[in-house]
C-alpha cells in the first residue's frame, strides 16, 4: 500500500526541515527511527536492496496480492486484467520517474510525498497534498485491517444463519457486521500499541515479514503446477438460493479453463452486494499498486540515494508487474469462474499446504495496517511542525522521550477507527485509490513544474524523463480518478483546493522557495522579450507611472490614490536615498526591500519597488528614470509631490501590519541611539526640518523628465485624499438617480499662458485621457467628469472652440459634463501691467508666433522642447485665476486635474516658475499638475 517502508525503517522521528549548512558532513548526527543519533557514516548503510528493494516490495505486496487477484481475473476476464495492470503501471511508471527526478535532486526527510511536494510547489500544494496523503495512509490502514478481518472471518468465521452451511470445528467467531467491526477494533488496536511503542519494533522485523511473504508466494507458483483437480467449498454461502451452488472446481492448468476465463463476466460482489463494474475492479487492484515512493524517503540511510533509488524502484515495480501478470494468468488458467468470484481466499484451499497462504496473509497484512498508520502519523508529524494550519495541529508536534510523536500516532488511530465503519474492503477501496491518486498526480505536477521552470538547480542525477512523462502521469492519475467514482474525484479535489487556500491565506510564510515564483519569473521573461517596443501604438496606450516616494508615511493618500490611476499598467514606487556608495561596506538599500514591499502588502496596491543612491535626488530620479522596467514595460509618466511649506504628516502611525502584527510606528531595538526609529520608515520631517534639495533642483527634476519624452504630474494636498470617504461616498450616494458621486474636475486650457486659445493639444488631451482613465476604474465608476471651459465674452473662437471640442468628446466616447466659465475679467488683470497695452499685445503676437515655430517643431522632431516663455505674470493675476477654480468648485470636487505647463528655458527662472505653479494651485484639495508630452489618444479602431 502507501509508502510505509520508509516510514518504518530510517528517519522515522527526523525533522522536516534541512541540516544545518555549516556543520561539517563528518560532525553530522541523523536521528533514528527510536530518537536516539547515531552517526551519520554509520546510518547511511543501507543499498539498493535493503533500502529500496524490500521496503517497495512489503509496500506493494500486500491484500490485493493474496485476496484479491481472483477477484480481478473473475470478474474481468484475463484480457481485461493485464489491460488494468497496464494501465495501473503506466501510470505508476510515470510518477516513479518524477520519485527519481526529484529524489536524485536532493535528500528527502520525514513526510514522504509531503516533503518532496511541499518543498517543490510550496507550503500551498505541499500542506494541502499532505493532508490528503494523509488521508490515504488512514484509509490504507483501515483497508489492511478489514482485509485482515475478511481472511479471519473466512478461515474462522461461523457462517451467517439462514444460509444452510455447515460450521466447520475450527469456525468458532461468530459473524455479522457488529462482530466484524469489534475484530477490526482489537487489531488496530495491537497495531496502535505497537506504533505507541516505536516504529522500530516492526522495522526489525522487516526482513522476516519479507522472507514469508517471499516464501509464500513461491508456494503459491508451485501449487499451481502441482495440485491436482479438486472441487473448492466457496466462502460465498449467500447465493445458495439463487445458483444452489456450494462448491467450484479448481481444474488445474487446463486450455479450457483458461479460455472461460478470458472476457469479462461483471456481476454482484459477495461481500459488498453491489455490482462490478471496469472502474470498481480497478479501484481494488490499484491498491497493490500503490507504494512506490517508499524507497525514495528511504534517502536519507542510503549509502548512494541518486543510484539506489532509480534501480530499486524500477526493478521492485518490474518485480510486482510480472508477479501480478503471472498470478492472473495461472488463475485464470485453472480455477473455474464461481471459483474466483465467490471465494477470494481460494489461493489457500489450493495450496500444497494451506496454512501458508493464510501465514502470509496475516503477515503481510499487519505489516501494511501498521505501517500505514505509522506513515501517516509521520506526515500528521511533518505538518505540525512546518506549522502551515497554525494552533490546529500543536497537539500533534508532542513526543516522547525516544522522539516518538504518541500524539500523531494517537489521532491516526482515532481516524483509522473511523474509517473502519465503513465495513468492507471493497467499500473504501475507491476511496483509497483516488486519494493516491492525486498524490502522484501531484508528485507529477511537482517535477513538471521544476523541469518548466528551467532553476538551475534543477539537475538531478536521474535523467531518464521529460515533461511528456509527468504530463503522460498527471493526465493517468486524472482520468483514472474520474473513471472510478467521479463524486469522489470531484469531492477529493475540491477539499485539496479549499485547504490549499486557506494555507495560502492564512499559512505562514515559508522559506522552502516557491516554484510557482520560478514559473512566473520564466513566463514573464518570456513575454517581456516578445512586448516589443517597436510595435507600441497609442490605441493600446495606458499609463505607467513612476512615483517618487520621500517617506512613505506622509504619502498614503497619494500611493493608493495612483493606484486607482494606473489603468492596468505599470505602477513603480521610487525612492531616493541621498549618499555614496563609496566608503560603505555594502549596498544600504538591500536590506530596506522587506519594509517597503511590506507597505505595498498592508496597502493592498499593485506596485513595484526601486530604490537607489545618489549624490543628489536630482540624480536619483534621472537613474530610476534610465534604469527602472524592461523592454515595453517602462514608465512613460513620472508624479512628485508639490515643492511647499506644509508639515508632513504620519499616516502610518498606530497602524498595524497584518503579515507580521508588528505595529508600523514601533521602534526597532538598536545599540546605536541614532538608529532608534521605526523598523520600516523613518519619522517624518518636522516643521523646522530642512528638505533634501531646492526649488531649483526641484524644477530641474520636472525639465530632466520632459527631455527625456516622460509625461510629469505633480501631486498636491493628498494628505487631504481618504479613498476610503471618497469611494464610500460614491457608492452610498450614487444608488439615487438624483443625486451624484464624488466630481472629478478638469481645466484642460494653461492657465498660465492667458493667449492660449486651444483646447485641442498633446498636453491637454493627455490631461483628459488621464481623467478618463480615473473615471473608468471600477472604484471611481460613480463618479462625474466635469470639464471647464475658460472662453472670453468677444472672443471670436468661443464658439468655434465650444464645437470642436464637444466634437472630440464624443469621438474620444469620453462622457463629461462641459461648463462655460467666463474669465473676461481674469485675463484684463493680464493684461493691465507695464507699458502699453498695444505694446503688451505686439509682445504677446511675438510670443505667439514662437510658440507656433515651437509647436512645429515638436511634430517634425516628436519631442518636447522649451519655449522661450517671455511672459511674465503677476501674482495678482494668478490670485484670480486660484479664485475662479475655487468659485466654479461647488460642490467640492474630489480631484482636480490641471494644465502644468513647461518649466523655462532659463534655468534663472525657475523659482519664480515654481511660485506661479504654487500660487494657482494654492488651497484648491486634492489637485494634480499635468503635462503630457506624448500623444495618447486616437479616434480610429
Amino acid at each position: 500500500m502507501s509508502e510505509k517502508a520508509p516510514l518504518l525503517h530510517y528517519r522515522l522521528t527526523a525533522s522536516a526541515s534541512p541540516e544545518p549548512k555549516d556543520v561539517p558532513k563528518s560532525n553530522r548526527t541523523m536521528v533514528g527511527r527510536d530518537g536516539r543519533q547515531s552517526n551519520d557514516k554509520t546510518a547511511r548503510k543501507l543499498g539498493v536492496v535493503f533500502g529500496v528493494v524490500i521496503p517497495t516490495l512489503l509496500s506493494m505486496f500486500s491484500v490485493v496480492v493474496f485476496l484479491r487477484i481472483g477477484f480481478v481475473v473473475g470478474q474481468a476476464g484475463l484480457y481485461q486484467s493485464i489491460a488494468m495492470f497496464l494501465v495501473a503501471y503506466l501510470i505508476i511508471t510515470m510518477t516513479v520517474l518524477s520519485v527519481c527526478a526529484i529524489s536524485t535532486n536532493g535528500a528527502l526527510d520525514a513526510g514522504g510525498a509531503y516533503y518532496m511536494i511541499s518543498r517543490a510547489l510550496g507550503p500551498e500544494f505541499g500542506g494541502s497534498i499532505g493532508i490528503m496523503f494523509f488521508f490515504a495512509n488512514v484509509c490504507g490502514s483501515a483497508l489492511y485491517v478489514l482485509g485482515l478481518v475478511e481472511a479471519i472471518m473466512s478461515a474462522f468465521g461461523v457462517p451467517e444463519e439462514g444460509v444452510g452451511a455447515v460450521a466447520g470445528l475450527h469456525q468458532v467467531l461468530p459473524s455479522g457486521y457488529w462482530w466484524s467491526l469489534l475484530y477490526g477494533t482489537v487489531l488496530l488496536f495491537l497495531c496502535f500499541i505497537v506504533c505507541l511503542i516505536g516504529a522500530h519494533i516492526y522495522a526489525k522485523a522487516t526482513f522476516i515479514i519479507f522472507i514469508i511473504v517471499t516464501t509464500v508466494l513461491t508456494s503459491i507458483f508451485i501449487s499451481f503446477f502441482i495440485v491436482g483437480p479438486m472441487a473448492v467449498t466457496l466462502s460465498d454461502t449467500s447465493v445458495l438460493n439463487s445458483t444452489g451452488l456450494t462448491t467450484a472446481n479448481y481444474t488445474g492448468l487446463r486450455l479450457h479453463t483458461l479460455e472461460g476465463n478470458l472476457m469479462p463476466n461483471y456481476t454482484i460482489d459477495y461481500t459488498t452486494g453491489t455490482m462490478m463494474s471496469f472502474a470498481t475492479v480497478f479501484a481494488v487492484m490499484f491498491n497493490g499498486c500503490t507504494g512506490i515512493m517508499a524507497g525514495s524517503n528511504m534517502s536519507g540511510d542510503l549509502k548512494n540515494p541518486s543510484y539506489s533509488i532509480p534501480r530499486g524502484t524500477l526493478a521492485a515495480v518490474l518485480i510486482t508487474f510480472i508477479t501480478y501478470n503471472l498470478l492472473s494468468l495461472l488463475a485464470a488458467s485453472s480455477c473455474d469462474c464461481h471459483l474466483l468470484q465467490r471465494d477470494y481466499s481460494f489461493l489457500g484451499d489450493i495450496n500444497i499446504w494451506p496454512p501458508m497462504v493464510t501465514i502470509g496473509i496475516y503477515s503481510s497484512t499487519v505489516s501494511a495496517a501498521m505501517s500505514n498508520l505509522i506513515g501517516a502519523s509521520r506526515i500528521l508529524y511533518a505538518l505540525s511542525k512546518d506549522n502551515l494550519f497554525g494552533g490546529v495541529l500543536a497537539l500533534a508536534r508532542k513526543t516522547s522521550r525516544s522522539g516518538n510523536p504518541w500524539a500523531s500516532v494517537l489521532v491516526s488511530w482515532l481516524f483509522v477507527q473511523v474509517v473502519l465503519f465503513a465495513g468492507k474492503l471493497n467499500t473504501i477501496a475507491g476511496i483509497v485509490t483516488i486519494f493516491f491518486l492525486l498524490v502522484y498526480a501531484a508528485v507529477n505536477l511537482a517535477c513538471l513544474a521544476l523541469e518548466w521552470a528551467s532553476a538551475p538547480n534543477f539537475r538531478p542525477s536521474f535523467r531518464c524523463f521529460t515533461w511528456h512523462t509527468c504530463t503522460l502521469g498527471i493526465l493517468g492519475c486524472l482520468v483514472m480518478m474520474f473513471l472510478i467514482n467521479a463524486i469522489y474525484a470531484f469531492a477529493s479535489i475540491a477539499f485539496m483546493l479549499l485547504l490549499l487556500m486557506l494555507i495560502h491565506y492564512l499559512g505562514p510564510i515559508s522559506n522552502w522557495g516557491y516554484i510557482s515564483q520560478a514559473l512566473i519569473f520564466h513566463q514573464v521573461r518570456k513575454y517581456l522579450l516578445m512586448l516589443d517596443v517597436r510595435k507600441d501604438h497609442v490605441k493600446f496606450w495606458r499609463p505607467q507611472v513612476l512615483l517618487m516616494v520621500a517617506n512613505p508615511r506622509s504619502c498614503i493618500g497619494l500611493m493608493t490614490f495612483i493606484n486607482d490611476l494606473k489603468k492596468s499598467g505599470l505602477y513603480v514606487l521610487g525612492h531616493v536615498k541621498l549618499g555614496l556608495l563609496d566608503g560603505l561596506p555594502s549596498d544600504p538599500l538591500q536590506s530596506r526591500y522587506d519594509s517597503w514591499l511590506s507597505l505595498v502588502d498592508h496597502l493592498n496596491i499593485k506596485a513595484f519597488v526601486n530604490l537607489t543612491l545618489a549624490n543628489t535626488v536630482r540624480h536619483g530620479v534621472q537613474n530610476l528614470l534610465f534604469i527602472t522596467g524592461f523592454g515595453g514595460m517602462r514608465p512613460n509618466t513620472l508624479v512628485l509631490g508639490f515643492y511647499d511649506d506644509c508639515t508632513p504628516e504620519d499616516h502610518l502611525q498606530g497602524k498595524i501590519l497584518l503579515s507580521t502584527g508588528h505595529g508600523l510606528d514601533a521602534f526597532c531595538p538598536t545599540t546605536d541611539l541614532s538608529e532608534q526609529r521605526s523598523p520600516f520608515f523613518p519619522n517624518v520631517r518636522g516643521a523646522e526640518g530642512a528638505k533634501d534639495f531646492r526649488e531649483e533642483e526641484y524644477v530641474s527634476v520636472i525639465a530632466d523628465a520632459i527631455k527625456m519624452g516622460k509625461n510629469v504630474t505633480l501631486a498636491r494636498y493628498f494628505n487631504q485624499f481618504n479613498r476610503e470617504e471618497v469611494i464610500g461616498s460614491g457608492r452610498k450616494t450614487g444608488v439615487h438617480r438624483n443625486m451624484t458621486g464624488p466630481f472629478i474636475d478638469v481645466w484642460p486650457l494653461n492657465l498660465l499662458r492667458p493667449d492660449s486659445r486651444g483646447y485641442v493639444d498633446t498636453c491637454s488631451l493627455f490631461l483628459l485621457q488621464l481623467a478618463c482613465v480615473l473615471h473608468e476604474t471600477r472604484a471611481w465608476n460613480q463618479a462625474r467628469l466635469r470639464l471647464f471651459l475658460c472662453v472670453e465674452a468677444g472672443c471670436s473662437l468661443q464658439e468655434e472652440e465650444q464645437t470642436k471640442l464637444r466634437v472630440m468628446l464624443k469621438e474620444l466616447r469620453i462622457s463629461a459634463q462641459v461648463q462655460m466659465v467666463a474669465w473676461d475679467q481674469v485675463v484684463a488683470l493680464h493684461w493691465q501691467r507695464q507699458g502699453k497695452q498695444t505694446e503688451e499685445r505686439s509682445a504677446q503676437d511675438e510670443e505667439r508666433r514662437e510658440s507656433q515655430e515651437v509647436e512645429d517643431a515638436e511634430k517634425e522632431d516628436g519631442l518636447q522642447k522649451f519655449p522661450n516663455n517671455a511672459a511674465q505674470l503677476t501674482d495678482e493675476y494668478i490670485y484670480a485665476v486660484n479664485n475662479l477654480i475655487r468659485q466654479h468648485g461647488a460642490p467640492q470636487p474630489a480631484v482636480r486635474f490641471l494644465y502644468l505647463p513647461r518649466p523655462p528655458a532659463d534655468t534663472y527662472r525657475y523659482r519664480a516658475y515654481l511660485h506661479q505653479v504654487d500660487l494657482l494651485s494654492r488651497d484648491l484639495g486634492p489637485t494634480l499638475l499635468i503635462h503630457g508630452v506624448t500623444p495618447v489618444v486616437t479616434t480610429d479602431l
